[in-house]
């Protein structure tokens, strides 16, 4: 007869076999998701990250809980994930630069491809460059002769090294001929601040947080990378509209989850995504923030994925050949 201490260790052992069994389908999710957002609260990825979330949770019926974790151009955040356990509770709102470039430029504990399931995109964002309120310059080509006027003395705030904003500035000291000094900030949310305060010169980064600083009064816009104006702020020319060509980049989100972690589970938590991307709400709030939705077929994993690597493909030489490097 097996004795008391024999059994419950018995017992003991086959609840924890049982809890590090991975998560199913039908039971999941039983508790709350964390999404890492590899950036500070209040810059353009944590916005877009809350608005999914919030929407989310109604499908799910679990709280989905951001955390931020920021640091080193969002390669800290997006590694916290890479060793998370792949049960389906922590997942990362990851976007071009951390799941693109930051390989080329760090070196990291993980892999931005196998160390990863792609779960959905979300959608894509242009830049904005803007300017502090205080700049003589009123239009792109004003900003450009003025850049040219003070060689070295203008400074651009960006969310990273690597980051979109950093790698923005790169093309278009190379597009102008313009030289001016980068300081980077652990997210385009503390650039913003310094921006408006008159800190630094310039940012190039997400409509998210330019638009409302336009509209407040609080800094000066150029121009948009992309082809097509931002609705939320019609009178901003394209990048080719006010004169320079070839000057266009967007950046991608999507969320990514652990490798490993169970196909149905990510099923799972790409149908939420995609019913918080097709509610008119969502909708609505990300055209106000200048972002463009993909087509609902393009909202899955192999999509996702397939866009990772040709990505990879196409700007790691772009990005080596410039010389970009972690500082």
């Amino acid at each position: 007869m097996m004795r008391k201490r024999e059994f419950l260790l018995a017992l003991a052992s086959t609840f924890a076999v049982n809890a590090a069994l991975p998560a199913t389908a039908e039971d999941y999710p039983a508790r709350p998701i964390t999404i890492v957002v590899p950036f500070p609260a209040g810059g353009p990825t944590d916005a877009v990250g809350r608005i999914v979330a919030e929407r989310m949770r109604t499908s799910l019926g679990q709280s989905m809980v951001i955390e931020n974790v920021a640091g080193a151009s969002g390669s800290i955040g997006i590694g916290r994930v890479a060793h998370a356990a792949p049960d389906g509770y922590t997942i990362a709102l990851g976007i071009w630069s951390t799941q693109v470039v930051n390989a080329a430029i760090y070196s990291l504990s993980y892999d931005v491809v196998k160390d990863f399931e792609p779960i959905t995109l979300l959608a894509s964002s242009p830049l904005m460059i803007a300017g502090k309120k205080t700049l003589p310059a009123n239009d792109l080509d004003e900003l450009i002769a003025w850049l040219k006027a003070n060689p070295d003395n203008a400074t651009q705030g960006t969310a990273g090294v690597g980051s979109p904003d950093h790698v923005a500035g790169v093309l278009f000291q190379q597009l102008t001929g313009t030289r001016y000094q980068f300081v980077h900030y652990r997210g385009s949310g503390p650039a913003i601040q310094d921006l408006v305060a008159g800190q630094i010169d310039l940012c190039m980064t997400s409509p998210v947080v330019i638009v409302p600083q336009l509209r407040a009064g609080s800094i000066k816009a150029y121009a948009v990378t992309t082809e097509s104006r931002v609705p939320s702020a019609p009178a901003i020319p394209t990048a080719t509209e006010a004169g320079l060509k070839g000057f266009q980049l967007s950046v991608w989100l999507g969320f990514f989850a652990p490798k490993g972690t169970p196909k149905a589970i990510v099923d799972k938590l790409n149908a939420s995504a995609v019913e918080a991307l097709a509610s008119p709400e969502v909708r609505t709030r990300f055209a106000d923030f200048g972002l463009t939705l993909f087509p609902r077929e393009q909202e899955t994993p192999a999509v996702l994925g397939a866009l990772q690597k040709s990505d990879i493909e196409k700007w790691w030489p772009i990005i080596k050949a410039a010389g970009i490097k972690a500082e």
